[in-house]
């Protein structure tokens, strides 16, 4: 049976999307992922039967675009449609060259939701006519952190993640119940991956993928 994951950290606009998904893909099986250490689990259940990733743009556990740079690495296969409530050109510009297959608005209508799921499953490219994606989105800079993500284990990926919200190895270690010198083993990877040499020089370099501040909006 194909599966769709819906990964989206409100519960409410999660139980929103499958409504949608379950009327574009009737007959297909739906999986939630509310962070992004969630859906990389789902993933390792089930990516070789998975059509598609309805990805929201702000996952806990990503970087910005990070969590989109991840799948297109280690599964570029699988096709990624972004949704956010952040509409603005630059942001869907950059997640087309990034290599998204599609953005769509959380305001927009369960039809055209529906549709841009239909299409994406079938290997179309959905994303809002009003964008002049013949514009670059990316700076030298972020496609060169881009790249060196896509470079990363799943595990040193997830370390990276957690370096660029300031916690300490000891901290990783907890969290991801491993050693305090596996964490040091993966960030003397990350650091050589990014061509840094420090802490603050790697989540300096991961910033590169921030979104602009949307206010109240996600």
């Amino acid at each position: 049976m194909t599966t769709l994951i819906v990964a989206d950290d409100h519960p409410l606009f999660r139980t929103a999307l499958r409504d949608v998904t379950q009327q574009a893909m009737p007959n297909a099986s739906l999986v939630e992922a509310s962070s992004f250490a969630e859906l990389m689990s789902v993933l390792g259940r089930h990516a070789d039967d998975t059509a598609m990733v309805l990805l929201d743009l702000h996952m806990p556990g990503a970087h910005g675009f990070s969590a989109l740079l991840f799948l297109v690495a280690h599964y570029p296969d699988l096709p990624v449609l972004m949704i956010s409530a952040n509409e603005q050109e630059e942001i869907i510009r950059r997640a087309a060259d990034h290599g998204a297959a599609g953005f769509i608005s959380k305001s927009a209508d369960t039809e055209t939701i529906a549709e841009a799921i239909a299409a994406v499953v079938r290997g179309d490219l959905r994303f809002p006519d009003w964008v002049d994606l013949s514009r670059p989105g990316v700076t030298d800079e972020e496609s060169g952190v881009a790249d060196a993500l896509s470079e990363l284990t799943p595990q040193q990926f997830r370390v990276a993640s957690m370096i660029s919200q300031g916690l300490l190895n000891k901290q990783i270690a907890y969290e991801l119940d491993v050693t305090e010198a596996t964490v040091k083993a993966h960030v003397t990877e990350i650091f050589r991956k990014l061509g840094v040499h420090s802490r603050t020089q790697a989540a300096l370099k991961l910033g590169s993928l921030d979104l602009p501040a949307p206010g109240d909006v996600s």
